[in-house]
């Protein structure tokens, strides 16, 4: 992960700054602004090898790839932009497109588009992923229907992905080097799961595809739905209409259970919440309970167990360090 502000120069230099930072971590294009007297931005760059997701902020900004630019420097790529908050426009080949907070498109390297948004500098505009088009699972003429096409990111697979986004750039400091193949993979699945529903061409996705946009809805649903002490391995196959055997098929792939993959991401949760030192006056009894633990004997032995310390010496050790290396703190 990586994080860069414009504040780091006088006001006068900003954009110039801005247009050098953004033409090395996306594609070129023409960069115009209302604020580029003064253009306070950042942006938190996420590298997951061929994929990069990135998190930018900032107040007004139109960028505009030429017919020139795309035959100068064509990464050959698609770039996806999640709209976190503010109001956007894209056009491309003659559609004009107006966005709203909670919409995406998808936009191609090798198309001259515009787009703008107007945001408040101080929260994240938008998420970006761009990645090489050859790695999404889908053939290029069936993505280009939606090209510019507005996509909800508030509901179905489309809020799945837009959850997945969110919390990558959320959690992007807790991510390990190990963790970027399959980061990568399940990023590239969710969204091809997402432009495949939308064209009703769930046909052309390869089974493993199907598999990881599955899994990723499977999870996303988990995290939703952590609080609610009644989430079964059944609630949760019964919600995504597939049989518990199926379920249990697709955790036994990454060597866990339904149960215990439940049980672990409630205990992470509330491991979470003891290395918070704003937390610290919340009775022990009381994380528990918010994160589905309804009896304290039973939660302190599980997290003891898990992380090789009672949950009250845990939330007294300095560092937050985990004593059971078999079971480590962090994903």
């Amino acid at each position: 992960m990586t994080e860069f502000s414009t504040e780091v120069v006088s006001a006068p230099e900003r954009f110039a700054l801005w247009e050098e930072a953004t033409e090395q971590s996306h594609m070129r294009n023409r960069l115009y602004s209302n604020d580029r007297d003064n253009f306070r931005a950042r942006m938190r760059g996420l590298d997951l090898g061929a994929v990069q997701v990135s998190a930018l902020a900032y107040p007004h900004l139109e960028v505009v790839r030429t017919a020139k630019l795309v035959r100068q420097s064509d990464p050959e790529a698609y770039q996806i932009n999640y709209l976190l908050g503010g109001q956007g426009l894209v056009s491309m080949g003659g559609r004009d497109t107006t966005l709203g907070t909670g919409d995406f498109v998808v936009v191609d390297s090798s198309r001259p588009f515009r787009g703008a948004v107007h945001a408040d500098p101080d929260s994240w505009s938008h998420i970006t992923v761009q990645f090489p088009r050859r790695l999404l699972p889908l053939p290029e003429k069936t993505v280009q229907g939606l090209l510019a096409a507005p996509i909800s990111g508030r509901r179905g697979m489309g809020g799945v992905f837009a959850r997945w986004l969110s919390d990558l750039n959320a959690r992007a400091d807790e991510l390990a080097p190990a963790d970027i193949p399959t980061l990568a993979s399940v990023t590239l699945d969710l969204l091809a799961s997402v432009l495949a529903r939308c064209l009703e061409a769930e046909e052309v996705l390869s089974p493993e595809a199907r598999r990881n946009a599955l899994r990723a809805q499977i999870s996303a649903f988990v995290e939703q739905h952590l609080a609610d002490p009644a989430m079964t391995p059944q609630v949760i196959a019964d919600a995504h209409h597939i049989s518990l055997r199926h379920l249990q098929q697709l955790l036994a792939e990454n060597d866990t259970s339904p149960a215990a993959w439940i049980r672990h991401r409630r205990l992470e949760r509330c491991r979470l919440d003891l290395a918070n030192p704003r937390l610290n006056a919340r009775p022990i009894q009381a994380i528990a309970a918010r994160w589905g633990f309804s009896n304290p004997t039973h939660f302190s032995r599980l997290f003891r167990t898990a992380y090789g310390v009672p949950p009250q010496d845990y939330r007294k050790l300095p560092s937050k360090v985990c004593v059971n290396r078999q079971h480590p703190c962090a994903e």
